[in-house]
C-alpha cells in the first residue's frame, strides 16, 4: 500500500515534468530528466508509460490536423499543376517577345551609334572651321610679312608684324604654330635691322667718294682767309663771309638732300623696334669720321692742321680689333667648358702636380702635405681658362704696342680689355653654361668651386699685366680687374640653378608616390619613393660639403620646404576625394621619416631644430587628426600659445571633408556610426565650427 501511495504521488510530478519538457528549451531537458531518476527506483517506468501516452495523444492530434488540411493541400497541388501549363506558355511568349524586341533594338542601336558618330564628326568639323577661320588671317598676315621682306618693303613688314602681335596673335596664342611665329618675329626684326644697317653703311661709303670735293672746297676757303690782309678783311668781311657761307650752305644742302632721304628711310624701318637712336648715333659717328678723313690728309700735307684725329681713328680700329678678339675668345671659352668633365683634377705623382701648378697659380699647404694620389679642388677648365686669358692679354698687347703710346696708357688699355673679357665674354659664357639642361647638380657645385678659384687668380693676372707694362699697381690711375663681380654673379646664378634643379628632382620623386588612400591599416613602414628621395638628398648634400656653408644650408632648407609643400599639396589635391584614417597614418610615417632626416643634420650649421620647422605645418595637421584633438584646436584657435597654431581652418576643413565621405569603405565615419553615434554628432559639430571659422576669416579679408 505504501508503494501504491508513493506511485500515486509521483503522477502529478510526472505531469509537471512533461509540461516542463514541452515548454522549455532542449538545453534544459537534461536536469529535468535527471530529477525523474532521482525519485523512487521504479518511478521512471511510470514516467515512461506516461510519456508514451502523451506521445500517442500528440500523434492523434497531428493526424487530425493533417486530415483536416489534406483536401486543401490536394486542391492547391491541382491548381499549381494548372498554373504550370499557363506559366510555360507565358515563358515562351515572354522569351519570344524579348527575342523580337532585341532584334528590333539592334538596328536602332546601330542607327543610334551612326547618328552619334555623325554628330561628333559634325561638331568636330564645325570646331575645325571656327578655328581655321581664326588661324587663316594669321597665316595670311605672316605670309604677307614674308612677301614684303622678299620685296624689300621692310617698313611695311614691320607694321604688319606689329599688327600681328597686337591683334592676331592673342586670338590663337594657344597653338604651336603661333608660338613658332612669335619666336621667329625677333629674328625677322633682327634681319631687317642688319639689312638696314648694311644699307646705311653702303650709303655712307658711297657719299664718302664725294668727301674729297668737300674737303677741297673747305681748304681753299681756309687758304683764302689766310692770304687776305686785315684791311681787306675788314672792308669785305660781310661780303666775303656771305659768299663763304653761301658756298658752305650749298655744299651742306647737297649733302643733306642725299642724307635725309636715306636716313629717314632707315629710321622709319627701325623706329618700331626702338633702334632709331642706334642708327642715328651710328650715322653721326660715321659722318664725323668722314669729316676727319676729309681734313686730315691735307693737314699732313702742309696745311698746318693737327693730326691727332688720326690717332682717334687708330683707337677706333683698336676697339674693333678688341671686339674681334672678344668674339674669338668667346668660342675658345665655350670649347673649354664643353670639353670639361667637371670633376676635381686628379694627380698621381709629383710631376703631374707640378704641371698643374705651372699652368695655374694654386696654393694650398694642406693639399701639398697630402700623399699621392690626390686631387685639386677645381676641374680641368680652370687652368685652361687662366692660360687663355693670358693669351688674350698678349694678343691685345701686340696691337697696343704699335700705337706708340706711353706705358701707362698701354697698361690702361690692357686692363680695360681684360675687364671686358672677364665681365662680358667669360661671364656670358659662364651664365650660358649654367643654364644648359645637361648641367646637373654635381656640375653646378663644381662650377661654383671653379669660379671661386678663378676669382682668386685675378690678382695674379694683375701681376702679369704689371710685369708686361712695368706700371706699378699702386699708381693712382691704375685700373683694377673686375673679377670679383664677374665670378660672384656667376656663382649666384649657379646657386639659383642648384635650388631650381634640386626642387625639380624632388618633384620627380614625389610623382612616383602611389598611396592607397582608402587603406584601412598603414603598412608599418615609410613609402618606398620617400626612402629613395631621402637617400638621394643625403648623397647630394655630401657633395654640397665643398660649397660655402650658407649655400649648402640654403639649398637644404629650400629642399625641405619644397618637399613639405609638395606633401601638403598631395593631401589637399582637389582630385583626391576620399582619405581613410589608415592612409593618414601611412602618410604620418612618411612625414616622420622626413623629420628624422631633418634632425640628422644633413648639412652642418643649423641651429637646434631649425630644419625640422620646415615640416611643422604638416606635423601639427597630422597630429590634430591622429589624436582627434578638435576640442583643443577650436578652444585655442587664434591664440599665440595654441598647440595647433600652424593649422589653417580651411586646410583642416578640406581634409576633414575628404574623410567624411560615408559612401566609401573603410571610412572613419562608418566606424563611428557603428560604434558610437555620439562621435558622429561631434564630427558634424566640428565641421560646422570649422566652416564658421573659414567664413569669418573670409569676411575679414
Amino acid at each position: 500500500m505504501a508503494e501504491s501511495g508513493e506511485l500515486l504521488a509521483a503522477v502529478p510530478e510526472h505531469e509537471r515534468i512533461l509540461q516542463e519538457i514541452e515548454s522549455t528549451d532542449t538545453a534544459c531537458v537534461g536536469p529535468t530528466l535527471r530529477s525523474v531518476y532521482d525519485d523512487q527506483p521504479n518511478a521512471h517506468k511510470k514516467f515512461m508509460e506516461k510519456l508514451d501516452a502523451c506521445i500517442r495523444n500528440h500523434d492523434k492530434e497531428i493526424e487530425k490536423m493533417c486530415n483536416f488540411h489534406h483536401q486543401g493541400f490536394v486542391d492547391a497541388i491541382t491548381e499549381l499543376l494548372k498554373v504550370r501549363t499557363d506559366a510555360e506558355k507565358l515563358k515562351v511568349q515572354v522569351t519570344d517577345t524579348n527575342r523580337r524586341f532585341q532584334d528590333a533594338g539592334k538596328e536602332v542601336i546601330v542607327q543610334t551609334e551612326d547618328i552619334i558618330r555623325c554628330r561628333i564628326q559634325q561638331r568636330n568639323i564645325t570646331t575645325v572651321v571656327e578655328k581655321l577661320q581664326l588661324c587663316l588671317p594669321v597665316l595670311e598676315m605672316y605670309s604677307k610679312v614674308k612677301e614684303q621682306m622678299s620685296a624689300k618693303r621692310y617698313y611695311s613688314a614691320l607694321k604688319t608684324m606689329e599688327h600681328l602681335e597686337k591683334v592676331y596673335f592673342p586670338r590663337v596664342s594657344q597653338y604651336r604654330f603661333c608660338q613658332l611665329m612669335i619666336e621667329n618675329l625677333p629674328k625677322l626684326r633682327e634681319d631687317i635691322k642688319e639689312i638696314s644697317m648694311s644699307d646705311l653703311k653702303d650709303f655712307l661709303e658711297s657719299i664718302r667718294k664725294h668727301s674729297d670735293k668737300i674737303g677741297e672746297t673747305a681748304m681753299k676757303q681756309a687758304q683764302q682767309q689766310k692770304t687776305f690782309s686785315i684791311a681787306v678783311q675788314k672792308q669785305n668781311n660781310v661780303k666775303f663771309g656771305k659768299n663763304i657761307y653761301v658756298n658752305h650752305d650749298r655744299i651742306s644742302e647737297e649733302k643733306n638732300e642725299i642724307i635725309l632721304k636715306h636716313v629717314l628711310e632707315e629710321e622709319d624701318e627701325n623706329e618700331e623696334e626702338g633702334d632709331e637712336e642706334t642708327f642715328e648715333n651710328y650715322y653721326r659717328k660715321q659722318r664725323k669720321k668722314q669729316a676727319r678723313l676729309v681734313l686730315q690728309p691735307q693737314s699732313s700735307m702742309g696745311y698746318s692742321f693737327p693730326v691727332n684725329r688720326l690717332f682717334d681713328l687708330l683707337f677706333e680700329i683698336r676697339d674693333q680689333y678688341n671686339e674681334i678678339l672678344l668674339k674669338k675668345w668667346a668660342g675658345v671659352f665655350r670649347d673649354i667648358f664643353e670639353e670639361d668633365n667637371y670633376s676635381p683634377i686628379p694627380v698621381v705623382n709629383e710631376e703631374e702636380y707640378k704641371i698643374v701648378i705651372s699652368k695655374f697659380p694654386f696654393q694650398d699647404p694642406d693639399l701639398e702635405k697630402q700623399s699621392f694620389p690626390k686631387k685639386f679642388p677645381m676641374s680641368q677648365s680652370v687652368p685652361h681658362i687662366y692660360i687663355q686669358v693670358k693669351e688674350f692679354i698678349y694678343a691685345s698687347l701686340k696691337f697696343s704696342e704699335s700705337l706708340h703710346r706711353s706705358s701707362t696708357e698701354v697698361d690702361d688699355m690692357l686692363r680695360k680689355s681684360t675687364n671686358l673679357l672677364l665681365t662680358r665674354t667669360l661671364s656670358s659664357c659662364l651664365l650660358s653654361l649654367i643654364k644648359k639642361p645637361h648641367i646637373g647638380l654635381t656640375e653646378l657645385v663644381q662650377i661654383i668651386i671653379n669660379t671661386t678659384h678663378l676669382e682668386q687668380a685675378c690678382k695674379y693676372l694683375e701681376d702679369f699685366i704689371t710685369n708686361i707694362t712695368n706700371i706699378s699697381q699702386e699708381t693712382v690711375h691704375t685700373t683694377r680687374l673686375y673679377g670679383l663681380s664677374t665670378f660672384k654673379d656667376a656663382r649666384h646664378a649657379a646657386e639659383g640653378e642648384i635650388y631650381t634643379k634640386l626642387n625639380q628632382k624632388i618633384d620627380e620623386f614625389v610623382q612616383l608616390a602611389d598611396y592607397d588612400w582608402t587603406m584601412s591599416e598603414p603598412d608599418g613602414r615609410a613609402s618606398g619613393y620617400l626612402i629613395d628621395l631621402i637617400n638621394f638628398l643625403r648623397s647630394i648634400f655630401l657633395v654640397f660639403t665643398h660649397l660655402p656653408g650658407k649655400v649648402a644650408q640654403t639649398a637644404c632648407m629650400s629642399a625641405c620646404q619644397h618637399l613639405s609643400a609638395s606633401l601638403m599639396q598631395m593631401l589637399l589635391d582637389s582630385e583626391l576625394k576620399q582619405i581613410s584614417m589608415g592612409a593618414i597614418q601611412q602618410f604620418n610615417l612618411d612625414v616622420i621619416q622626413c623629420e628624422l632626416f631633418a634632425s640628422s643634420e644633413p648639412v652642418p650649421g643649423f641651429q637646434g631644430d631649425t630644419l625640422q620647422l620646415a615640416f611643422i605645418d604638416l606635423r601639427q595637421l597630422l597630429d590634430l587628426f591622429m589624436v582627434w584633438d578638435w576640442s583643443t584646436y577650436l578652444a585655442d584657435y587664434g591664440q599665440p600659445s595654441s598647440k595647433y597654431l600652424r593649422v589653417n581652418p580651411n586646410t583642416a576643413l578640406t581634409l576633414l571633408e575628404k574623410m567624411k565621405d560615408t559612401g566609401k569603405k573603410n571610412n572613419i565615419f562608418a566606424q563611428f556610426r557603428k560604434n558610437d553615434r555620439d562621435k558622429q554628432k561631434l564630427i558634424e559639430t566640428v565641421v560646422k565650427q570649422l566652416r564658421t571659422l573659414v567664413n569669418g576669416i573670409s569676411q575679414h579679408m
